[in-house]
């Protein structure tokens, strides 16, 4: 999971039962890669087609979406991972808890490219 819209910042990893949260320095989109594959790595995580990526697609920071997005999208296209995305509002706390009662209400979007931006 992928929470970069400039303010408390973070990735999530659900591996099995456990929840894993990693948080990010604010606006280091630029590394963000890197601290995404060090995350999965420090987790044993194996990003393959059963893998799934969920993005949060705002309102938030222009820079911090589109790096997000454009992470989902690389996964997607190199690794064929499922992608998804949710708004900002939808998730009141980023834990597992709260992530499963957005699956449950079925708030995720397949159709990823309807970014909110904040002007």
């Amino acid at each position: 999971m992928i929470n970069c819209i400039g303010k408390d910042d973070k990735l999530g990893l659900r591996i099995n039962k456990d929840f894993f949260i990693h948080n990010l320095k604010k606006s280091n989109y630029d590394k963000l890669v890197s601290e995404i594959l060090n995350f999965l790595k420090n987790h044993h995580a194996k990003i393959d087609q059963t893998f799934s990526v969920i993005v949060n697609q705002g309102p938030g920071s222009f820079s911090g979406i589109r790096t997000a997005l454009s992470i989902a999208k690389g996964l997607e296209i190199s690794k064929k991972v499922k992608i998804f995305g949710y708004k900002n509002e939808d998730l009141k706390q980023f834990d597992l808890e709260n992530i499963e009662k957005l699956l449950e209400k079925n708030l995720f979007e397949k159709n990823l490219i309807k970014p909110i931006y904040l002007s």
